[in-house]
């Protein structure tokens, strides 16, 4: 096999200067450049690190194993590695997901899978032709986002939307006797500085971090401890949004710099629930959004930012496109690394 990765050093070339596919020495078919990967990159562990983390280095060592120099920071094109035309997903799970563009026929998917211990165990290397059959649907799932914002110090909206404002009623009760995920009541409906000063004694808290592609977990753990503070004897989380409906209550754990908010935006419009006469809108969900720092095994909570949906934006810019994301997800066959 000719030897690529040297030709390529010789060249100077980057991963993002284009070459043409007829180049017989510095454009790596793909059986050779499933090859060279699968000889580079089994055996490298990830253990511990953080996702973003995780892809600077998968890339990093793309980067070496192919003869590039690794840049300084990695652009976000499509596809990643233009050059050579191929993307790149590291698999824990058999279900690919593909965000915000159509699978390429022309293109190049290079899929590592990683075992219970988080190190490479496998590398397969197919074109969009051969993957475009496991697209079951052909659909882009549209998801919100939005940009993670640090501010070093906590933060609470001064007042809930108008129409929580108006409907709620002031009362010494408990919320005790009430379900996480009941409709709310007007009577234990909390008010967002009330919220704010139970779920403040958590900061300087830590939960489990477990490993980076565990989110599901570690915001289970959170759950259950912002349903103790705010003073329920009950923990219950059945994924629905609002994460704790009976306080209209959405709950986000961030040590990324995106925030993943679903199917929602404060900004959408959608009608979320109506009690009585009374129709909340994704502008009245409240958002605890816990600013983590991932410390060796923990999840350490260093600042919370209460705001109301009025005020999300204020702080965390949705993305570009009304803030929406697209993703399309693929389930691979069991023995697809065969």
């Amino acid at each position: 096999m000719i030897d690529y990765p040297y030709y390529i050093r010789q060249s100077g070339l980057t991963i993002y200067d284009y070459i043409d596919p007829r180049d017989d020495r510095l454009y790596i078919p793909t059986y050779a450049l499933e090859v060279i990967l699968r000889d580079s990159l089994v055996g490298l562990s990830l253990s511990g690190l953080a996702l973003r983390t995780r892809s600077k280095v998968v890339k990093s060592a793309i980067c070496e194993a192919l003869g590039y120099p690794i840049p300084r920071s990695f652009a976000k094109t499509q596809p990643r590695f233009p050059g050579q035309n191929f993307d790149v997903y590291t698999q824990k799970s058999m279900n690919v997901q593909i965000w915000n563009e159509e699978v390429d026929g022309n293109r190049r998917y290079v899929f590592l899978r990683v075992n219970e211990d988080d190190v490479i165990n496998a590398v397969k290397v197919i074109c969009g032709e051969e993957l475009v059959q496991y697209d079951r649907t052909g659909t882009l799932t549209r998801k919100y986002q939005a940009t993670m914002n640090s501010y070093g110090h906590d933060i609470c909206s001064t007042n809930d939307s108008p129409t929580i404002s108006n409907w709620i009623i002031d009362s010494p009760n408990t919320i005790i006797e009430s379900a996480p995920n009941s409709v709310p009541r007007r009577s234990q409906l909390l008010r967002i500085a009330e919220i704010y000063r139970r779920l403040s004694p958590m900061v300087g808290k830590s939960i489990s971090y477990l490993d980076a592609v565990q989110e599901r977990n570690r915001g289970a753990e959170l759950h259950a401890m912002i349903c103790e503070h705010l003073g329920y004897s009950s923990y219950e989380d059945d994924g629905s949004y609002p994460d704790i409906a009976n306080q209209l209550l959405e709950v986000k754990l961030q040590t990324s710099p995106t925030i993943d908010l679903g199917l929602h935006s404060p900004k959408d419009g959608e009608q979320i629930v109506t009690v009585g006469d009374t129709t909340f809108f994704s502008e009245d969900i409240r958002y605890a959004i816990f600013d983590g720092k991932v410390i060796g095994n923990q999840v350490f909570l260093q600042n919370l930012y209460l705001v109301a949906g009025t005020d999300f934006t204020n702080y965390f810019p949705l993305f570009q496109g009304r803030g929406t994301n697209a993703k399309l997800q693929l389930p691979l066959p069991n023995d697809f690394f065969d």
